[in-house]
């Protein structure tokens, strides 16, 4: 990958955003789409998480980071203090990996 990739997809990501702004203006979008949108950053965010914990390049792979995983997931679940569901996921993982 180049420079000249990353900022000709810079300028191209820039210009949709610009090109969303003057196609909607200052019309209202419905109810039902603005949640919608609401919800894709955290779509995205789950989506390139399950894929570097399943994944090893191009293989499916079932390690310590699944572990990692589920224990910051049942953490957040308790309501833990987002510190704390870092540092346990991480150092569950490490763990894990110091055992194996």
């Amino acid at each position: 990958m180049t420079w000249t990739l990353v900022l000709v997809l810079a300028v191209i990501a820039f210009g949709f955003k610009v090109l969303g702004a003057v196609v909607i203006g200052q019309r209202t979008m419905p109810v039902v789409l603005e949640r919608c949108l609401l919800l894709i950053p955290a779509a995205l965010l789950a989506g390139l998480i399950t894929k570097d914990t399943f994944t090893n390049g191009q293989a499916l792979a079932l390690d310590a980071r699944a572990l990692g995983l589920v224990v910051a997931v049942v953490a957040t679940w308790r309501r833990l203090p987002f510190i704390v569901v870092i540092v346990l996921g991480v150092g569950s993982t490490a763990l894990l990996r110091a055992l194996a």
